[in-house]
């Protein structure tokens, strides 16, 4: 939304807009009912590595850096919130980044269809840079097994239905369920990171529901020219 004068150029990086979101875990609800005021804070990661989902993660990054870490458990969603932009004037929509609630579930509600315009090298939002949420190791994009090189070596590979296999592995989700490999998909890129591997493997998931914002984080993570 169209932010006041009240709001200070640091939390929106000098840009027009504010977003507001409203958490729903406890914890975090408990943390802000002793606040008096609005609470704005950074995301608990490097800039453009991989996002954390527990608080391990957080610590493993960051922890020399911290006082206090707040472990409420791993994420329930385990991708980033939905970014939407909505202009109060026009009624118009529109999805800046993809994230836990669809594009669809946006729809239902606003009965109306909305606008998607997430990519950017000068992001309006959050987590929206052409390069993001990538992995240390080098990871790469394939259709299927076969794209593979005979040649790999050690490598992981990130799995979704059972679709790839390699000497390392991580399963997002085997029976095809988007909401269990949503919940997994930076939990699993951390894993094979840390794996002595010389590269990643994954393919994108079904291009529908979670399957989109995933496959945003997914594109946004490859090294460029890594598609096989």
């Amino acid at each position: 939304l169209p932010k006041s004068e009240e709001i200070p150029d640091l939390v929106t990086s000098g840009l027009p807009d504010v977003a507001i979101r409203m958490p729903a875990h406890p914890m975090a609800l408990a943390l802000l009912n002793q606040l008096p005021f609005p609470l704005a804070a950074p995301s608990a990661n490097p800039f453009g590595y991989v996002s954390p989902t527990t608080a391990q993660h957080v610590v493993d990054q960051l922890g020399n850096q911290l006082n206090v870490v707040l472990d409420g458990g791993a994420c329930e969603v385990g991708i980033e919130s939905t970014i939407v932009a909505w202009d109060c004037n026009s009624g118009k929509v529109q999805v800046l980044r993809l994230g836990g609630i669809t594009v669809e579930q946006i729809e239902e509600v606003l009965q109306t269809q909305v606008e998607v315009k997430t990519s950017s090298s000068r992001p309006a939002a959050p987590g929206m840079l052409d390069q993001h949420y990538s992995p240390k190791k080098p990871l790469y994009l394939v259709e299927s097994q076969n794209q593979i090189p005979s040649d790999a070596g050690m490598y992981g590979v990130l799995s979704f239905n059972g679709q790839l296999k390699g000497p390392v592995s991580f399963e997002l989700s085997a029976s095809g369920d988007l909401i269990e490999a949503a919940s997994k998909l930076f939990a699993g890129l951390r894993y094979l990171d840390q794996q002595p591997i010389s590269a990643m493997y994954l393919q994108l998931l079904p291009e529908q529901g979670l399957g989109r914002a995933m496959n945003d984080r997914i594109r946004r993570a490859v090294i460029k020219s890594s598609i096989h």
